[in-house]
């Protein structure tokens, strides 16, 4: 998955659960820059943060990637 589409995903999910950029990156203990660049695709986040986001937000690893399998 490209980096924008994965930031869209994430800024979709995020939204649709009803957190704010700040709230989201204090329950990851990451900081609002770092979700923030994630969310513009300007970063890569690694698979273990992306596995947070994912639990944090109470969605499959999968649906935030939009993947069949994780790798």
């Amino acid at each position: 998955m490209e980096n924008h589409q994965l930031a869209q995903r994430v800024r979709a999910f995020r939204k649709l659960k009803g957190y704010t950029q700040q709230e989201l990156a204090a329950e990851l203990q990451i900081s609002v820059a770092v979700l923030g660049s994630l969310e513009r695709g300007t970063r890569r986040p690694e698979q273990k943060l992306l596995e947070r986001i994912a639990d944090k937000l109470n969605i499959d690893y999968n649906e935030l990637t939009d993947s069949e399998h994780s790798s």
